[in-house]
């Protein structure tokens, strides 16, 4: 069984897949599985096995929904349950040894398949394989599928910190800067030791306020401009207004200025 809640979080957010966490601080690596995984064990099924190899959902494929899964799989035993668990597990570090080697598109295929095959009803068995698969995807640049997938991990393990950082640094390379703040304040909500979220809580409100002073002087340029453009016709312009604020009471006052280049005369 998977148990990824309590480790250590490394420092680095590079989009190394989980599960286990070095307390070190090294280059994780993925944990390993209880079996062996080879392509062969997975291309080739027992004889006694009647089901198919499930057919890999491509990124634009429209995956079903947890709900509509633990209703088509109501009548599975749970012997059938614990042996796609099982087979879910093996695709899943099939898809760290590829994610290691460097090869994402396979990593994330492996991590798809695993998911069709894992059952509902093991719901941090499934996170673990989405946000995975957002590592995969992370990879290859595919940012708004990668945030889906951490977003799916989270609803189904909502404690799930690696997914929360993981998705918090794809909100900020996606320029999300204030929906990443809040992904990072849920991590030190959960484990307030996480060095990455204390650093982006004290860097991101910063830069949150000069992009918003930057939004606001470009759009108080564009109604300049389409100011100007109304008020041409009259032979005026924006510069014949000017804007004060009352020091005492902070309210605004707004006055026409006849000749502006000429007040100092």
């Amino acid at each position: 069984m998977l148990h990824y809640l309590g480790e250590t979080v490394c420092s680095r957010m590079d989009g190394a897949v989980d599960e286990k966490i070095p307390a070190s601080g090294e280059h994780e690596l993925p944990e390993a599985g209880d079996r062996k995984t080879s392509t062969s064990s997975r291309e080739q099924p027992d004889p006694g096995e009647e089901d198919e190899e499930p057919e890999i959902f491509h990124e634009c494929s429209q995956e079903p929904e947890e709900e509509t899964l633990y209703n088509l799989e109501k009548d599975l035993s749970q012997e059938e349950k614990e042996r796609r668990k099982e087979e879910s597990g093996r695709c899943k570090d099939q898809g760290n040894t590829e994610f290691k080697k460097g090869d994402y598109i396979e990593a994330e295929n492996s991590y798809t398949q695993g998911l069709q095959i894992c059952p509902a009803c093991y719901q941090k068995e499934r996170a673990v394989l989405f946000s995975n698969r957002a590592a995969a995807r992370m990879k290859q640049d595919k940012k708004d599928s990668a945030i889906s997938d951490c977003s799916k991990a989270i609803k189904l393990d909502p404690d799930y910190i690696r997914a929360l950082l993981r998705r918090a640094e794809l909100y900020e390379k996606t320029d999300k800067l204030d929906d990443a703040l809040e992904d990072y304040k849920r991590v030190l909500e959960r484990d307030p030791s996480v060095h990455p979220a204390r650093e982006a809580c004290m860097r991101l409100p910063k830069q949150i306020e000069e992009r918003n002073e930057k939004m606001k002087e470009e759009m108080i340029s564009k109604l300049k401009d389409l100011g100007n453009l109304v008020l041409r016709p009259f032979g005026l312009s924006t510069e014949n207004f000017r804007v004060n604020q009352d020091s005492t009471s902070g309210s605004y006052s707004v006055n026409f200025v006849q000749n502006p280049n000429n007040n100092n005369r």
